[in-house]
């Protein structure tokens, strides 16, 4: 199977590519070649830029599926598909859970929930127009392609090379031991789902050419964030004690590692996308690879979660 991936070699993108090579897939990478140059140095490499419109790269060639993990909004999207037309077999969309409308929604909602309102009249992506991007963008791929599209719309994802800090601020936290401030209730579900997962499934929706939309999430009864916090000490062979305290919202750091206030809402249901293949590896596994990858990279500042100031602060 020859595979195009549109933005490889960052987190999600960098899983979905290895998985593929794994499978025998021959790949090959678009981007605009600044992140991941050391990566997967046999493949072939076409450079363009999704921010300026730049396609030209995509103009020859044909593929049997292609991956998008970099569109956001509706203009990247069109503009891909423009220049690939009919030279793709199937249009695989990343998407989001950020195109769910929470308001009411109970856990274990499956890929039917209503979704939010698309929005195309902006690229200002916040917590407002993020989701109804994305919701314009799985609209326009299913416009074009049809039986040929397939939606995957990931929870939270955790694994080695996560730029975002979130779930590796725990790991990293737990592993340090002792008393640790949370500043939610410790039995707020959360569900995490490994990258290595999250790529197996998009694999074996290639491979089956599977058509319809599916949650890339975490097993159907959630750790809870007290859990996890418990889980990552134990793999690093650490006791932690569990503190719930109490932050205004103007004094709490900005994203705030898996604290979700909306939680009851965020819970979905895995049963389509297990049945289409989804692996479901123990949290352990993901904690334990994780910390390994942090120390091996020399455990650089992180951006999220409280500094030890203001925990020791927040526990005086």
């Amino acid at each position: 199977m020859s595979v195009l991936v549109l933005g490889g070699t960052s987190f999600v993108g960098r899983a979905i590519v290895e998985d593929a090579l794994r499978a025998g897939a021959r790949v090959t990478l678009f981007g605009r070649g600044r992140t991941g140059t050391d990566l997967f140095p046999g493949l072939t490499r076409l450079i363009g830029d999704r921010d300026t419109g730049d396609y030209a790269a995509l103009r020859d060639g044909r593929w049997d599926a292609v991956v998008d993990v970099s569109g956001f909004v509706p203009r990247h999207v069109g503009q891909a598909m423009d220049a690939l037309g009919d030279r793709v077999g199937r249009y695989l969309f990343i998407s989001s859970h950020a195109v769910y409308d929470n308001t009411g929604l109970r856990p274990g909602s499956d890929e039917d929930t209503p979704r939010r309102p698309p929005v195309r009249d902006t690229e200002v992506l916040d917590n407002t127009t993020y989701g109804p991007c994305k919701v314009a963008c799985e609209d326009d791929v299913l416009a074009r392609y049809g039986t040929r599209a397939t939606i995957v719309r990931p929870g939270k994802v955790a694994g080695p090379h996560d730029p975002s800090d979130t779930f590796t601020h725990w790991v990293r936290r737990a592993a340090l031991g002792g008393r640790v401030a949370l500043p939610t209730d410790p039995t707020q579900p959360v569900q995490i789902v490994d990258s290595r997962d999250l790529a197996r499934l998009v694999g074996r929706l290639l491979a089956d050419d599977r058509p319809g939309a599916f949650h890339a999430v975490g097993p159907a009864e959630p750790t809870t964030l007290g859990g996890l916090i418990r889980t990552c000490a134990r793999v690093a062979g650490t006791r932690v004690e569990i503190v719930p305290v109490t932050v205004a919202p103007e004094e709490l750091p900005p994203l705030f590692p898996l604290l979700r206030p909306d939680w009851p809402s965020q819970q979905r249901s895995p049963a389509r996308a297990r049945a289409a293949g989804l692996p479901a590896t123990p949290l352990e596994v993901t904690a334990a690879d994780v910390l390994a990858w942090d120390r091996a990279r020399g455990l650089p500042p992180l951006r999220r979660g409280f500094s030890p100031e203001q925990e020791r602060e927040l526990l005086a």
